[in-house]
């Protein structure tokens, strides 16, 4: 319960904060896709630190690592309550993210050293549906403080987290193997997961970030492949990458969070412009919230029932469908149909993180299943990123409509890459 209440305030870092853009826009005097990089980096950072959180705690357990990054978390949120410019507020975004980043990995960390096998899988199903619950009444809680204070207490909210880290003190593990961090490793994975997103971005930001972007690809494809060659025990180590049901399930996995992030964006700014207050459209949203409630009791049976990878073909097909519906809610300015894509994804995300977690858990071997659940998590959450730049970057270009249905394509290769022939993953031990 308590760990997915800290899940669930990390991921209000983004669902409170996604009512309040349109405000926060007009504050600030920004466009839609200017306010989506509110959203963006903090996706971003929540992706790209969690590998290095995986492998911290590795090294020293998880005490330490998590409660610098609820620390780190809530100074970003204050900083970003304070902020007075929007470049200001964009860093504190960038370190309000990167301590939220602890958050999903040691999180998952702390339950997979708890529990194994059916009771893992079950503790799994109700961290994600608590987590979901509340990250889901992020929305009303947003849509309610910005119309009585104002978006700037929307972006503190997250700060309530260490409120709830004492209570789990004593729950979480001081062992470590002691080895040290491969830091490069870590700084080049992070560049190039930037890379992405910015490139994916650029088309409502212009010529220089989409070169930026380009750039960090380019640079950082082949040095991480040789980062990997020379230390084959280093951030990503080789075995873990090697292994084709964590590759291929964190990829599928993947599209998951990108159509969550989409909506966090796209139904606040549809709704918005028709006229809706935001806590209108923090209401609308609570549907969502029950579902993530529901979630787990019906995310259990069915992953033990369908098994990690049938599991995650369901959810990348949910996710894909409400998409859709998702866009045509978008371009017709109809809230029953953006709020029926929003529980359906919620009911995805409920099903799919846990399979995901069982996935990685179950094909490598002890030490290194943290950063085993890091590096799949990185990959989950660059999804966030790609659905929010997405819309973002081609919302005020092509319309927000267009750019859902555009990355309604992406669930659609996930579950191509999972279901399509493999060989047997390589043994982790």
């Amino acid at each position: 319960m308590l760990v997915g209440l800290l899940f669930g305030l990390a991921g209000m870092g983004s669902a409170s904060v996604a009512v309040a853009l349109p405000a926060l826009a007009g504050d600030l005097g920004l466009s839609t896709g200017e306010s989506a990089w509110v959203i963006s980096l903090y996706a971003l950072m929540l992706a790209v630190a969690t590998a290095v959180y995986g492998r911290l705690s590795d090294l020293v357990g998880i005490r330490l690592p998590l409660l610098g990054g609820v620390l780190l978390m809530a100074v970003g949120a204050g900083i970003g309550a304070w902020a007075p410019s929007y470049e200001l507020l964009l860093v504190a975004r960038l370190l309000q993210g990167t301590g939220a980043a602890a958050v999903p990995t040691l999180g998952v960390a702390i339950i997979s050293t708890r529990y194994v096998g059916s009771t893992r899988a079950a503790a799994l199903g109700r961290v994600a549906g608590v987590a979901a619950a509340v990250a889901c009444l992020g929305p009303l809680a947003g849509g309610g403080l910005t119309d009585l204070v104002g978006w700037r207490a929307v972006i503190a909210l997250p700060a309530v987290g260490l409120l709830v880290l004492p209570l789990l003190w004593r729950a979480l593990s001081t062992e470590g193997s002691g080895a040290r961090l491969d830091l490069p490793g870590a700084a080049l994975v992070a560049g190039t997961a930037a890379g992405l997103v910015l490139l994916v971005q650029s088309p409502s930001a212009g010529f220089e970030v989409a070169s930026v972007g380009a750039l960090l690809l380019i640079v950082g494809l082949p040095s991480v492949t040789a980062r990997v060659r020379r230390r084959p025990e280093g951030f990503l180590p080789l075995r873990v990458i090697r292994n084709s049901v964590v590759v291929r399930s964190a990829l599928a996995a993947s599209a998951i969070p990108a159509a969550w992030f989409a909506l966090l964006i796209a139904v606040p700014a549809v709704l918005v412009a028709r006229g809706w207050q935001p806590w209108h459209v923090g209401l609308a949203l609570v549907p969502s919230a029950v579902a993530a409630l529901a979630a787990p009791k019906v995310a259990a049976p069915t992953l033990q029932r369908l098994g990690h990878r049938m599991a995650l073909v369901v959810s990348g097909s949910i996710a894909s469908g409400a998409l859709v519906v998702a866009a045509v809610g978008a371009s017709v300015g109809s809230a029953v149909l953006l709020v029926i894509a929003v529980v359906a994804v919620t009911g995805a995300f409920g099903l799919g993180q846990p399979a995901l977690i069982a996935a990685v858990g179950e094909s490598v071997s002890d030490d290194v299943r943290g950063v085993a659940l890091g590096v799949a998590t990185l990959m989950f959450l660059v999804g966030g990123g790609v659905g929010s730049a997405v819309v973002g970057g081609f919302g005020d270009v092509v319309g927000i409509g267009w750019s859902l249905l555009l990355l309604s394509a992406l669930p659609v290769v996930g579950v191509a890459v999972l279901t399509s022939r493999r060989r047997p993953a390589r043994s982790a031990a």
